[in-house]
């Protein structure tokens, strides 16, 4: 069980709720790092007592440092914070809850040190996946997810003694705030409507994935990666009331699955107290009370960034990373009401067409990719 956490993204939706996590199980944290919200990481700072509070915003660095003066909270700031927050010899566990490809060093070099991973950040996965799930067997580290639907499938997972025996791995989707909606009838949505998602309070990046279902498909690749499976073996259901969480299809027709309230406490909890389970003050589903379950396929004509991404998943190499890059790019610039809502696809495919694809890639491969995508995209927008 986990004692000591490195938290990477403390302000965030998902590090806001580890914290209550780890104030309920008493858990020591020595590092948190955010962007550039100084009040909320000095509150937590002075909280918690980490040894290490890390901005990546240099200027907002330096002000927090001069806030934290009268304690023994060391400030840093930039890739050399994460890094370094990712490394902590005090730290057992590190939360990965920073959002997009800024967590793909801090989450290899945390592996290196041989560190159990509490995964939220989906994107480290999708665009280094292999190299992340390789590096994580040779050192021996544990990589616990903390996504809902992937902590289901983990859980799932726990009786099953031979992976051979999995058919299918089932992600639940609950379609966002525009399910049943055509292509044509998305093209008006705005930031504030993408905004509204009808079960989760997530962060705004995550929230709009979740409306052009980009997130399911950067699931999907996820998955793949985390259980070295086909994209033939992985799929996706709209689950409108988030209740089932993920299921997995055995070759003999049992269907496991993981059903909760739509409360991220609980896969948060897991991956800090696996294997065993801790008592949780969380209400549990009542059955008795929750809605009927349906389950539908998605439509992957109206909400094409799904497709997108099942093409990458078949295609590899750094089809995925010049997919996330481009979408992390374009979803800035919806957020900023600077393009519409089915720009967001239209950008992301331009990008794979504009940057070549390498289809064996090193980790410098990668993070070029990343780069030139979203370079495609600035550029498109212009």
């Amino acid at each position: 069980m986990t004692r000591n956490i490195a938290l990477l993204g403390s302000t965030g939706s998902i590090g806001r709720q580890t914290l209550e996590v780890a104030r309920e199980l008493g858990l020591s944290v020595v590092a948190l790092s955010a962007n550039s919200s100084i009040d909320l990481i000095e509150a937590q700072a002075r909280e918690f007592s980490p040894r290490l509070a890390v901005l990546y915003d240099e200027t907002a660095a330096n002000e927090l440092r001069a806030r934290l003066a009268d304690t023994k909270v060391e400030v840093m700031s930039g890739m050399e914070g994460l890094l370094a927050a990712a490394t902590l010899d005090e730290a057992d566990t590190v939360v990965t809850a920073v959002v997009g490809m800024i967590g793909l060093r801090p989450t290899l070099a945390a592996i290196e040190k041989k560190k159990r991973i509490a995964l939220a950040n989906k994107e480290t996965l999708v665009c280094a996946g292999e190299l992340v799930v390789d590096a994580a067997e040779k050192s021996e580290a544990e990589i616990v997810p903390v996504d809902s639907e992937h902590s289901a499938i983990f859980q799932c997972l726990q009786g099953c003694r031979d992976r051979s025996e999995v058919k299918r791995l089932i992600l639940t989707c609950s379609g966002g705030p525009f399910y049943g909606l055509s292509y044509d009838e998305l093209a008006g949505k705005t930031r504030a409507d993408a905004l509204k998602h009808p079960n989760w309070t997530m962060g705004a990046k995550i929230t709009v994935d979740s409306a052009t279902l980009m997130n399911k498909g950067l699931e999907i690749i996820e998955a793949m990666r985390l259980y070295r499976l086909p994209l033939e073996q992985v799929d996706a259901v709209i689950h409108r009331q988030s209740i089932v969480h993920s299921l997995v299809e055995f070759r003999d027709g049992a269907l496991l699955a993981q059903l909760g309230t739509p409360d991220m406490k609980l896969p948060i909890r897991y991956a800090m107290t696996w294997p065993n389970r801790a008592v949780s003050p969380s209400e549990p589903l009542d059955l008795l009370s929750c809605p009927p379950l349906t389950f539908a396929p998605p439509d992957e004509k109206a909400f094409r960034c799904l497709a997108l991404a099942k093409g990458c998943a078949k295609t590899g190499g750094t089809s995925c990373a010049i997919m996330n890059g481009a979408n992390e790019a374009a979803v800035g610039a919806f957020l900023q009401e600077r393009i519409g809502f089915n720009d967001i696809p239209a950008l992301v495919e331009t990008a794979l067409s504009d940057v070549a694809q390498v289809s064996k890639p090193a980790l410098a491969d990668i993070l070029e990719a990343d780069r030139m995508a979203r370079e495609s995209v600035t550029r498109h927008i212009k």
